[in-house]
Order: C-alpha cells, then sequence, then structure tokens
C-alpha cells in the first residue's frame, strides 16, 4: 500500500519504527450524507465506502454535488445530516479532533493553493515541521523523495510562480504525501490545465494508484476514470445515481441518466 511505502520513508528518514494500519478497515465511510446551501440542496442520501487502496472516481455534471461531496470527506464542508467515519472515527463526533485525522488525509485542489511567497520544498515541508513536529531536516529528506517521485527534485529550491501548472499540481501532491496521508482526495486536478499538460499530473496520479494509495477522485478525464478506477460513482442532481466497476459503468449502464452522460465518451 502507498501510505505504508510513504510512512516507511518517513520512519527511516527519521529513525523511528514504522507501525502498520489495521487491517480490512474502511479508510473512509459515508452515512446519510446531506448537505444544503441555503435552499438550495446539495447532497441527499449520500452512502459511500471506500477501502484501503481502493481509487474512486466521482463523475457527473457540473453542479451534480462531486466537490461539496469530496469537501465534506475532511469537513471543509459541514454536513447537514449523516455521518463521515474516518478509520472508525465519526469526524461529527464532539470529541474527535478533526484538525489531527484531516493530517492523514491529503487533499489536492483545482488552483494548486500553493504559497507563492515560499519556493518548492519549503512549500512541502512547512505542513510536516509544523503539525508532525519533523525536524526540517527530516522534513526536507522527505520532501526531496516526494518531489523525486513527481519528477520535480531539480525543481526545489524554485520559485513556484515560475512554474508551469502541471509542476504546480505535481508540487501539491508531493506536499500532500509529505504528511503521509490514509487517503487522498483530489477535486477536479487537470481542470485548469491545458490537455497536453494535464497529461504529466494523470500520469503521477496512475503512478500512486500502481503504488496502492487510497483516493478518491472527482475528474472530468473519463479514461483515466475508465483505466485507473476500482470504482466509478455517477452523480446526477445530489444523489448517487449509480455505482459499480469502470466495467460495468462503462459498458452496460443500467441507468438512462448515465448512458446520456456517457454518451460522448461512449461514442
Amino acid at each position: 500500500m502507498a501510505n505504508e511505502k510513504y510512512a516507511k520513508i518517513a520512519a527511516a528518514v527519521s529513525g523511528r519504527p514504522y507501525v502498520a494500519d489495521a487491517a480490512g478497515e474502511p479508510v473512509i465511510c459515508v452515512e446519510g450524507l446531506r448537505k444544503s446551501f441555503g435552499d438550495h440542496v446539495v447532497l441527499r442520501d449520500i452512502d459511500l465506502t471506500v477501502n484501503p487502496g481502493q481509487v474512486v472516481t466521482i463523475i457527473g455534471a457540473s453542479g451534480s454535488g462531486k466537490s461539496t461531496l469530496l469537501r465534506c470527506l475532511n469537513l471543509l464542508e459541514t454536513p447537514d445530516a449523516g455521518h463521515v467515519w474516518f478509520r472508525g472515527k465519526d469526524l461529527a463526533a464532539d470529541h474527535v479532533d478533526v484538525n489531527r485525522l484531516r493530517e492523514k488525509i491529503g487533499m489536492v485542489f483545482q488552483g494548486f493553493n500553493l504559497f507563492n511567497n515560499m519556493d518548492v520544498l519549503d512549500n512541502c515541508t512547512l505542513a510536516p515541521v509544523t503539525l508532525k513536529k519533523m525536524t526540517k531536516a527530516e522534513a526536507e529528506k522527505v520532501a526531496l523523495r516526494h518531489l523525486d517521485a513527481v519528477g520535480l527534485a531539480d525543481f526545489a529550491h524554485a520559485n513556484v510562480t515560475r512554474l508551469s501548472g502541471g509542476q504546480k499540481q505535481r508540487v501539491a501532491i508531493a506536499r500532500s504525501l509529505c504528511m503521509q496521508p490514509d487517503l487522498m482526495l483530489f477535486d477536479e486536478p487537470t481542470s485548469a490545465l491545458d490537455p497536453e499538460i494535464s497529461g504529466e499530473v494523470l500520469n503521477v496520479m496512475r503512478d500512486l494508484a500502481a503504488d496502492g494509495m487510497t483516493m478518491v477522485v472527482v475528474t472530468h478525464e473519463m479514461a483515466f476514470a475508465r483505466n485507473v478506477s476500482d470504482e466509478v460513482v455517477f452523480m446526477d442532481q445530489g444523489v448517487i445515481a449509480e455505482k459499480g466497476s469502470p466495467d460495468k459503468l462503462f459498458t452496460n449502464p443500467e441507468l438512462p441518466r448515465t448512458r446520456e452522460f456517457l454518451s460522448r465518451y461512449l461514442e
């Protein structure tokens, strides 16, 4: 599993022992999730389970609730009802330290969200030093390994404002990996990129999937959803209309609405 791989990297660098996670437990489980903004109902009775090592992609038309669902998974949006269980703990429970649990959930946004006043390496080491109390040297060793994995080790001391969009997004991925997450969330990570550049980011994500990283990906990249996912979730008007294996959903969708949405790609 990729989270084991990256945790072992950090343990080896720091000299601390590596302790494996409990086996067989879902990484995240959503039950009866609802979310509204004013009178506008965005999510209705969402149930979703993501198991260790799974890649779950969420597809659907704009406004179907995909990104809101993703943001509810780490409480960037607070659900109105329902539960989000992460590693067996309800993120909405009063006694749960949400910020501590959120350290184990990596998030990659459409707009990169890098700190322009820091170089690439400092962007990657800030959170591990501040939140995980790594030494600067430890954090830099971990960061350089992740930057190397995304093909950007030579840019460690570059100003992020000088990077291309694809490079910025790969830095954002490396930065998330430096926190040794159990789960990676991707919110349309290529939507702000030119098609030619988006391939750089998708290749990194494919490598993460091949390593076994648990991922939930909101995307319009249908080829990625079909070829990399373990499960594809189709959302429509705030509900999970249909979900299943890529072969099932792309080859023989059950619902007319799913077929309509996929028709352009299937053609």
